[in-house]
């Protein structure tokens, strides 16, 4: 295990714990670190890192944010090709409880889970029935699940 602490400069800034996450001597552990970090760009920089591995990015923490960033975090989650039915799951668990939030829109999410044949599609479609699901979002969840590809 690296500590990240020896990878990064002496005088560091926020930048640093960023550029960071692409380092080619981080492992696992110093990743999900940095997924805990305090500053937002960086735990979104973990979420969208080819190096994550699936444990790496469900432990990336949602705490916190604004919901702009948390949306774009679910977002490449659930985009990232790392991610496994676990992973996935926790996102859609995470997209459901903000769909039953008012002012949470966290549709791009629920269309990223919709294109994963990792979840059902009973999985899935149970997003459109939260209160605060717009009409909008439920189509595009009805047509991803119509064109997933048999994985």
């Amino acid at each position: 295990m690296v500590d990240i602490y020896d990878l990064l400069p002496r005088e560091r800034t926020p930048v640093d714990y960023r550029n960071l996450v692409s380092d080619p001597r981080i492992d696992q552990e110093g990743l999900r670190q940095l997924g805990r970090n305090p500053f937002p760009f960086v735990r979104s920089a973990v979420a969208r890192s080819p190096l994550a591995d699936a444990t790496t990015l469900a432990a990336v923490s949602l705490d916190g944010l604004d919901r702009w960033t948390r949306n774009s975090i679910l977002i490449a989650i659930a985009r990232h090709h790392n991610a496994d039915r676990s992973t996935l799951s926790g996102v859609l668990r995470e997209t459901r409880a903000l769909l039953n939030q008012p002012n949470e829109r966290p549709f791009a999410a629920a269309l990223a889970l919709a294109r994963r044949t990792e979840l059902s599609e009973v999985e899935v479609l149970d997003l459109i029935d939260q209160p605060n699901a717009s009409r909008r979002m439920a189509r595009g969840v009805r047509r991803a699940l119509a064109e997933r590809k048999p994985g």
